[in-house]
């Protein structure tokens, strides 16, 4: 009854994601966040889960839900990126120098910022039409790779990096979250194919 009055409730959303990608939900327990969707995607593990931050707004403590996508693997050339929609602040720091790697696609390189430490590999890896076509059907998205889950996830050898992404948003649109999953796949695949990243992490 509620979730026809209000739409599908997170649960049910996930449990429909859940059944499309053939992953599975597991319970963590409330201090280790919660439930999280993990699924095998190739042959990397993408963990899905959600997890809540804290912000000030004009001395009011707000709670904001933040949505997380991650998948760790071995990337000994610790090859580095983050991509996000252009805002107003990245046109006023593209004016004063900030970095912004152009792939070719106008289109593209208007909406998005781009940065790297190796951009000549950046720009091989959004050279494929299918990713640019996945990440731009993503109406808010910051992807990056990062060395570890942070202070309170899991930390691994100094050649395994994650694959990240995190919005401030909770997402309930099992389409949408598929499509984060198809991303995940198409980048991993890419990064081996590249000889970035390796194929198979735990």
């Amino acid at each position: 009854m509620f979730s026809s009055i209000f739409g599908p409730t997170r649960s049910e959303i996930w449990h429909q994601l859940e059944c499309q990608i053939g992953g599975r939900i597991v319970e963590r327990g409330f201090w280790n966040g919660g439930e999280a969707l993990v699924a095998r995607v190739q042959n990397w593990t993408v963990t899905l889960d959600e997890y809540a931050q804290t912000m000030l707004v004009n001395t009011t403590p707000v709670v904001i839900t933040h949505t997380r996508m991650r998948a760790p693997f071995g990337n000994p050339s610790r090859f580095r990126f983050v991509i996000h929609r252009t805002g107003l602040l990245d046109e006023l720091g593209k004016l004063f120098g900030m970095q912004d790697v152009e792939v070719g696609e106008p289109e593209f390189d208007r909406s998005f910022i781009l940065q790297s430490n190796d951009p000549s590999k950046v720009r091989m890896l959004f050279g494929s039409a299918e990713l640019r076509a996945l990440v731009q059907r993503q109406a808010n998205i910051h992807l990056s790779i990062v060395d570890d889950e942070g202070w309170f996830g899991e930390r691994y050898h100094p050649d395994v990096n994650v694959l990240v992404f995190d919005v401030a948003e909770s997402i309930d649109d099992t389409a949408r979250l598929k499509g984060l999953f198809d991303i995940f796949a198409e980048t991993l695949d890419s990064l081996s194919r590249m000889n970035v990243g390796t194929r198979i992490y735990r």
